[in-house]
């Protein structure tokens, strides 16, 4: 399965994502203590989760040890990306203008973070120039 045929993540689905990018590949146990700093979660919702994100491919199960360890199947970036296209085609239309001007209409951005991004404009200008 391509990393673009992957389904989009759950919001909760997202939270175990996270954790297993942090960390690395980690177990049942692992997952759960690092959500728990957030909010409570039982050990089988958090083992089901897995096993549903397992049969969707989001995640990668090492079953070689008595304690399954599980790994994100897709980095980061790439599902950070596939997400973004896909709200940039189902809410935008394609355009990223837009998606844009609503992402810095809806949050104040710093002024560190809008030097960035006028920065990552300009590198981005200079590639297609």
């Amino acid at each position: 399965m391509t990393n673009q045929s992957l389904p989009n993540p759950t919001n909760g689905e997202l939270q175990i994502l996270r954790v297993l990018w942090r960390r690395g590949p980690s177990t049942v146990r692992e997952v759960l203590e690092e959500l728990e700093d957030r909010r409570p979660v039982g050990y089988t919702t958090v083992l089901k989760l897995l096993q549903i994100m397992t049969d969707k491919h989001l995640v990668t199960r090492d079953s070689a040890a008595r304690t399954h360890v599980y790994s994100a199947a897709a980095s980061e970036v790439s599902t950070q990306r596939r997400l973004v296209s896909d709200l940039l085609d189902r809410a935008f239309d394609g355009s990223a203008r837009e998606l844009i001007q609503q992402a810095l209409s809806g949050r104040a951005a710093t002024r560190n973070e809008l030097n960035e991004i006028r920065q990552l404009l300009d590198d981005i200008e200079k590639d297609h120039s």
